[in-house]
């Protein structure tokens, strides 16, 4: 029997074998989980804001069924190699090219699992003590919030696919069930329909920009799907789920947030299960819903650093765990908008992993695809991308770095094999 299969139940330098494949609804429920993403209502606060109720519908369906392309073609990938982004990258990035792409994925999802934290203890320490949290002030309970949580969250990434499965079955159902029904509550109480409330406000803001905002809500953490579609018994099955949790569950969040903006005036759920006086409901459903995407998160963090470091995965997820915790209250006031930049340099390596994986398929599928030491033509393709991404102002940023990156890689690899 394989070492790796017996001792590794996460697969971290190889493809993952017949015996750790999951279930589809165990896989659906990951996947789902991972985009129950707490940032993405305040997308959907942005949308409500700027979008009357058919222009917002427009939008998400636009900007989820490109998201979807994107995050479905590297699910499908994943689940037919095996392969975790990371593993993916030292075929197209090279060995050491590899670390460029697992360090950028690394780092913005450090930064996202501490500001998970922080969007979790804020609140719910404003709540709890009644005090103004501010950049300046954050009461010693809120710190202690912020460990708590950071322990939990930090174990479930440690024990891997695991426990990430588990914590999936119970928040998933909790959220979808108790954020709808709250949604549905707060609707019935207000003083006009859905679609009436929507048309309030000035409306300044395009499809196409309203597109924009849905792909960039989730498209950096969207491309470390691999690391989870792995799993999936094929690479039709991980395809499917990748779009259908997708589509769900960064709708679910939209309009979570879009509700809670137009009938309470706050930017996600949590606000409006207060104002519905379900106090404790709300830190559940918060809590649960940050939960799902933050282990994830760190779980994909403990992957790259391995990539670079020769580590093992679990001792990089609690090295990424203690600094995501530690700077997760600065995170919070103070690098979103960092966050947001980094954001726009992960889909070029993501459209890199798909035409690589589709030009050698077959090399991927027997084994012998290479790694060779430094691929420049994919650093110099995401290099460019991003910079593309964060400076071109027409169009949709992350589809304008994808498009450099892959146009550079292909002519920077011209008449290789």
């Amino acid at each position: 029997m394989n070492k790796t299969t017996k001792t590794d139940v996460d697969y971290t330098t190889g493809p993952v074998g017949p015996a750790g494949r999951k279930s589809t609804l165990s896989m659906f429920m990951v996947m789902l989980g991972f985009t129950f993403f707490s940032a993405s209502m305040w997308v959907g606060q942005q949308l409500a804001a700027g979008l009357d109720f058919s222009g917002f519908i427009w939008a998400l369906l636009l900007g989820g069924l490109i998201l979807a392309a994107y995050t479905g073609s590297l699910g499908y990938i994943g689940a037919e190699s095996g392969l975790s982004l990371d593993m993916l990258a030292r075929r197209s990035f090279g060995k050491k090219g590899s670390w460029l792409p697992s360090a950028m994925i690394s780092f913005t999802q450090i930064g996202w699992f501490g500001v998970g934290l922080a969007m979790f203890a804020i609140p719910v320490a404003k709540e709890i003590f009644g005090l103004e949290v501010t950049p300046d002030q954050m009461p010693t309970a809120g710190y202690l919030l912020v460990a708590i949580a950071g322990i939990l969250m930090t174990a479930s990434a440690y024990f891997g696919i695991r426990s990430l499965t588990i914590i999936s079955y119970i928040a998933v159902p909790a959220v979808a069930i108790l954020g709808t029904l709250a949604m549905i509550l707060a609707i019935r109480r207000g003083d006009l329909g859905l679609v009436e409330q929507f048309a309030i406000g000035t409306k300044d803001l395009g499809i196409i920009a309203g597109a924009g905002l849905v792909i960039g809500s989730f498209v950096s953490g969207g491309t470390a799907t691999p690391n989870f579609t792995r799993f999936a018994k094929s690479g039709r099955t991980g395809l499917i789920i990748t779009v259908i949790a997708f589509f769900i569950g960064n709708s679910l969040m939209f309009l979570f947030g879009a509700v809670s903006s137009i009938y309470v005036g706050g930017n996600d759920i949590f606000e409006v299960m207060l104002n519905l006086n379900l106090f404790y409901l709300a830190v559940l459903v918060l809590g649960l819903n940050i939960w799902t995407t933050n282990d994830n998160a760190l779980y994909s963090a403990g992957l790259g650093l391995s990539n670079i470091t020769g580590k093992s995965k679990k001792l990089m997820v609690i090295i990424s765990g203690i600094i995501g915790t530690v700077a997760a209250v600065w995170l919070y006031w103070n690098f979103c908008d960092w966050l947001n930049i980094l954001n726009c340099t992960l889909p070029p390596i993501g459209i890199i992993l798909v035409i690589h994986y589709f030009a050698h398929r077959k090399a991927y599928l027997d084994g012998t695809v290479g790694e060779p030491v430094v691929n420049w033509g994919a650093v110099v393709g995401v290099v460019a991308g991003a910079v593309v991404a964060n400076l071109v102002k027409w169009g949709i940023p992350a589809i304008n770095g994808m498009a450099v990156a892959a146009v550079l890689y292909w002519l920077l690899n011209l008449g290789k094999k």
